[in-house]
């Protein structure tokens, strides 16, 4: 079994979503020694961004590509075939700007490609894109520097995070989807210790369920 382990934050020591992802892919280990672990750091080497070229090589047939356009989809390539081969995917990720960084922007942007992980066909009326893969699960750790996004918080409307994670992942091939938050950064108060112990806590705890389900 494979899982694929993307950290997001540009933060190295002091990221508070590197350690929980970490301590789920440390949990998960002891849990299951034997299984294969990808790392893709975006945070550190982040991912090209799309570009004309990128898209003109993406729509040609993969027959008609010349050498230059699989060159400029090598990394799509590689990104993808990651996903592919993951059943379980572990994304730490902070929220910059009441969204995602940048470079998991870029991640997603080259993993969620036509004839790769979802098909498109106007047959199916007004929603012509469908996932390719699937079967994944997806676990979902971030921090935040405020509080109240969850649904019914006083920022709710304000979380761009979540949501647009959600929404992506469904072309990944995610079928069962976990999330874990961290708020209060900004405050470094109680509520901000107290919200990091339980999230802490959580994943571990989550770990050791998903990689017991995966024994049965």
């Amino acid at each position: 079994m494979m899982l694929l382990h993307i950290d997001a934050s540009a933060r190295v020591e002091r990221s508070i979503t590197r350690a929980l992802s970490g301590s789920f892919v440390k949990t998960w280990l002891a849990e299951r020694p034997s299984d294969a672990i990808v790392r893709r750091d975006v945070g550190l080497h982040p991912p090209t961004f799309v570009s004309q070229e990128w898209i003109a090589a993406c729509f040609a047939a993969e027959n008609e590509r010349t050498a230059e356009q699989h060159a400029i989809l090598a990394l799509s390539d590689e990104l993808i075939a990651e996903v592919e081969s993951a059943e379980v995917i572990v994304l730490g990720t902070p929220m910059y700007n009441y969204g995602m960084p940048a470079s998991l922007k870029a991640w997603f942007d080259q993993v969620v490609r036509i004839g790769k992980t979802f098909s498109f066909d106007l047959d199916r009326g007004d929603f012509p894109l469908e996932p390719i893969l699937d079967g994944k699960t997806l676990v979902t750790l971030t921090s935040k520097g405020e509080f109240g996004f969850q649904p019914g918080g006083v920022r709710e409307h304000m979380n761009h995070l979540d949501g647009h994670i959600k929404s992506i992942a469904h072309y990944l091939g995610v079928t069962e989807s976990h999330s874990i938050h961290v708020e209060y950064q900004e405050f470094r108060d109680d509520r901000h210790r107290m919200s990091r112990e339980k999230a802490e806590s959580d994943t571990v705890d989550l770990a050791k369920r998903l990689a017991a389900n995966c024994k049965q």
